[in-house]
Order: C-alpha cells, then structure tokens, then sequence
C-alpha cells in the first residue's frame, strides 16, 4: 500500500500543474486568457499521458480561479 501511495504522489509531482505552470512560468499562458491551465495541458508534447491526470485538477482550479482571471481581463 505504501509503495502505491509513493508512486502516485510521484506522478503527480512530476506531472506538474498546468494551472500553476501557466501562470507562474513566462511565456507558459500565451498572455491573457481564461482556462490557461486547461490550454496548457491540451497543447502537444511529449508529456501528453499525463493530460490524462492533470487536466481534471487543472479545470478544477482554473474554474476557482476565474473569477481572478476575469478581473484582470479583458480577455480574448
């Protein structure tokens, strides 16, 4: 049970957070937009397997992030 534990908080160490990564990284959110998070994990690379886990906490914490998203707007 421990090894499952330490594995999956491994995979989600390393799959990082699309939410955190598109706005904290320069560059990473392509400039002003809603659901950067959301955006980031659906771009192509060569990390795309892990989309399959990030994506659902990265529409999570985009949505409580929007009302902060759209009072820095306007956005596209």
């Amino acid at each position: 049970m421990l090894r499952i534990i330490v594995m999956g908080c491994c995979v989600f160490a390393l799959s990082g957070c699309g939410s955190i990564i598109s706005r904290t990284v320069p560059g990473q959110g392509h400039g002003n937009q809603y659901y950067p998070g959301v955006q980031w994990d659906v771009r192509a690379s060569p990390w795309r397997f892990l989309t399959i886990i990030d994506l659902p906490l990265s529409l999570v914490a985009d949505t409580l992030l929007l009302p902060v998203d759209a009072h820095h707007g306007p956005y596209e």
